[in-house]
């Protein structure tokens, strides 16, 4: 066997690389697929929390610096 031969045998072709590309993809949006819902619940449980403690520590601000305003008739 010559150096040709064995150039040719191991040349990689678009098409190699094409289908390679296309079953790793196929591999990922698969398991992505099977994640999806978890994922999303765990994203609006965790949206849902960030917004009521916002909303505890909006509220506590709100009365640490409020005035009390005392108007007096002279």
């Amino acid at each position: 066997m010559s150096t040709n031969e064995s150039a040719t045998e191991s040349k990689i072709t678009p098409e190699d690389l094409r289908d390679k590309l296309q079953a790793f993809q196929g591999d990922v949006q698969g398991k992505v697929d099977d994640q999806k819902m978890s994922i999303a619940t765990v994203a609006g449980g965790v949206g849902m929390a960030l917004m009521i403690l916002m909303f505890l520590l909006g509220k506590r601000a709100g009365k640490k610096k409020s005035a009390i305003v005392e108007i007096r008739r002279v």
